[in-house]
């Protein structure tokens, strides 16, 4: 079910012991030796993350920074691999942190062109939005349970392709963490089975119904639905003077950046809702502190009910906290 999620037919997809940090270091751990160059987008918090663990595992990181709520382009990646022998191309789909999502389909094609794995965060959009891992050509990939997946937080599902699996194979040095040791876990997930660790088994329960629903409800039917409700979000935003702040034909369906108007008190408005709502919202991060609010419709969370009770929540939490 997990392959069918990603539309992938990669052997090795399964299901972390972690959060989905622990998939981002898993994909990273496996595949970067120290010395190695590689290239990372960074427009928010999730894509600083990705440079920190590169790092910590021995990489030469080379920056590709956009504004926080534009898209990382093709044109700044291609020119971040000119002249170089890079390892990787690690980008974020879903900017939790900023809800914008990437493009990332010609990415993909430039990282391949110039001999570098693709890594792709997909935390936020999995289960929510198109995630073509086969179509896209993505190496290694890592999503979190608690998102659109609808489960609690607990797993990270990942999925590597046969090139990324050989990469790992293939290293000079052993992989930095034993715990995501992929050469090992490999054993623990194959016909071996091959004790490794103990496995979170109660979550892995819940991702299997959590998977079960998405495939009952049926992939695109789910995308339209988060498209929907994001758009009927948008609309009502709209009415309220408000407006989505990530850039424009990008915006992330599953995580709305809404922009708080200079005469309202953004945390006012968050415990109000809260308060009287039963409603939370989350804060903005980073430079986006004080400047947005973070508004999640994510799996089951994503409906039209949910849509107009936090519309109606806003109207009156910011007609008192001016």
């Amino acid at each position: 079910m997990l392959r069918q999620v990603f539309m992938t037919k990669n052997e090795m997809t399964f299901p972390v012991s972690g959060t989905g940090s622990a998939g981002m270091e898993f994909c990273l751990a496996n595949l970067i030796e120290p010395g190695d160059e590689v290239v990372v987008g960074m427009n928010g918090v999730f894509g600083s993350r990705l440079k920190d663990v590169a790092e910590r595992c021995g990489a030469r990181v080379v920056a590709v920074e956009a504004p926080w709520g534009r898209i990382i382009e093709a044109d700044q990646i291609a020119k971040a691999l000119r002249g170089r022998r890079a390892k990787l191309v690690a980008v974020v789909h879903a900017e939790t942190s900023t809800g914008v999502l990437t493009p990332v389909d010609e990415i993909s094609r430039l990282a391949h062109e110039n001999g570098a794995l693709f890594v792709l965060d997909a935390v936020t959009s999995l289960g929510g939005c198109p995630v073509k891992v086969d179509e896209w050509e993505v190496d290694a990939v890592y999503s979190g349970t608690q998102k659109c997946l609808n489960c609690p937080p607990g797993l990270a599902p990942v999925s590597l392709s046969p090139r990324a699996l050989e990469a790992a194979g293939k290293r000079k040095t052993k992989v930095q963490s034993w715990y995501l040791d992929v050469n090992l876990l490999a054993s623990y997930w194959g016909q071996e089975r091959v004790y490794h660790h103990t496995a979170p088994i109660t979550m892995n329960y819940a991702l299997h119904e959590g998977l079960r629903l998405i495939l009952e409800e049926g992939l695109e039917v789910r995308w339209r639905r988060h498209e929907q409700n994001h758009l009927a979000l948008k609309a009502g935003l709209a009415e309220l003077g408000l407006e989505i702040t990530s850039q424009a034909g990008h915006q992330l369906w599953p995580l709305n950046a809404v922009g708080v108007p200079d005469s309202v008190d953004e945390a006012f408005v968050r415990k109000r809702l809260l308060r009287d709502f039963g409603m939370e919202i989350g804060a903005g991060l980073g430079p986006l502190k004080g400047k947005i609010w973070r508004i999640g419709l994510m799996g089951e969370n994503c409906t039209e009910e949910n849509v107009d009770a936090i519309l109606k929540g806003l109207k009156l939490a910011i007609k008192n906290g001016h």
